[in-house]
């Protein structure tokens, strides 16, 4: 497959998932299964692809390799005994589980998890040349924040209001417990670390902003889709978590937007800016073979 391909192949699933935010307006209308699939699919198509391109076959099937075992891990721990996340059962929602756990939410630690990587991956410039001294253990934190702004903006919405899951015993952040971010965090953390360790001192196949653009681009739309986002009318205006209390529809939704506005947004345009000053060649350009080895 070509590079001009492989871009019109990025755009689609980049569309795909466009799509996806703006079915959102069409919840009870639609299978939920399908959003639920646009949602998770696309991403994890995406990060296969550009990652591939950016990084060399070998390395994006390690990244690959890394995100599902570490978040399935953390996942069906905390399912079975609360660590690190927290108390939860998924819904029938988000389709086929294994061993409890939805296999499109396993997908999801892939492709949120590539784009929270690649914005954290140019933030820092770390596409000037191989991954080295203290870019291996910041690089891996502040992409650990970056996943976990995206989960901040959705949790409460996916298990509030779409019942995706349910957390039971209720939680101080819109019915969702601190300890589900510090475990979003300490999970993403995990497998960047390892996945930054492996490609330490590796160069990286040469590529310009432009490369690194629709991975931004994507996790953009993915901040401005929770601007869409609407409670269905069977909702009704309160949620009520398993500890009792009661939740307004409405700041669940609008701490959705502020998040997005306030946390992923920014986080894309200093991305947006900082491949536009330090992307082209780089200084020790290597071919797409040696960047796997």
């Amino acid at each position: 497959m070509s590079n001009e391909q492989k871009s019109y192949l990025l755009l689609t699933l980049l569309v795909c998932y466009l799509a996806a935010r703006v079915l959102q307006l069409c919840a009870g209308r639609i299978p939920n299964l399908l959003i639920v699939a646009l949602h998770v699919l696309p991403p994890a198509l995406f990060a296969l692809i550009h990652g591939a391109r950016i990084y060399g076959s070998r390395a994006i099937l390690v990244f690959v390799t890394l995100t599902l075992a570490v978040g399935t891990f953390s996942e069906s721990l905390s399912l079975r005994y609360g660590i690190p996340f927290g108390h939860y059962r998924f819904t029938e929602l988000m389709g086929p589980k294994l061993l409890d756990l939805p296999i499109l939410l396993a997908l999801a630690y892939v492709g949120m998890g590539y784009l929270s990587w690649v914005v954290a991956f140019v933030i820092l410039d770390c596409q000037s040349g191989p991954l080295l001294g203290r870019k291996v253990v910041s690089l891996p934190l502040l992409a650990s924040f970056v996943m976990t702004a995206w989960d901040l903006s959705m949790d409460p919405v996916w298990a509030d209001i779409d019942h995706a899951w349910v957390w039971l015993s209720g939680g101080s952040y819109y019915g969702v417990p601190i300890s589900n971010f510090l475990g979003w965090f300490l999970t993403a953390y995990v497998s960047y670390q390892l996945f930054a360790l492996y490609l330490k001192g590796r160069e990286i196949i040469p590529a310009n902003a432009g490369d690194w653009r629709p991975a931004i681009i994507f996790y953009f739309v993915s901040a401005a889709g929770n601007l869409l986002v609407v409670a269905p009318l069977s909702a009704g205006g309160v949620f009520v978590d398993a500890a009792g209390k009661r939740w307004m529809i409405s700041s669940i939704l609008w701490v959705s937007r502020l998040v997005s506005v306030f946390l992923m947004a920014p986080l894309s345009v200093i991305a947006w800016f900082r491949a536009s000053r330090s992307c082209g060649a780089l200084s020790n350009p290597v071919s797409p073979g040696m960047a796997t080895k």
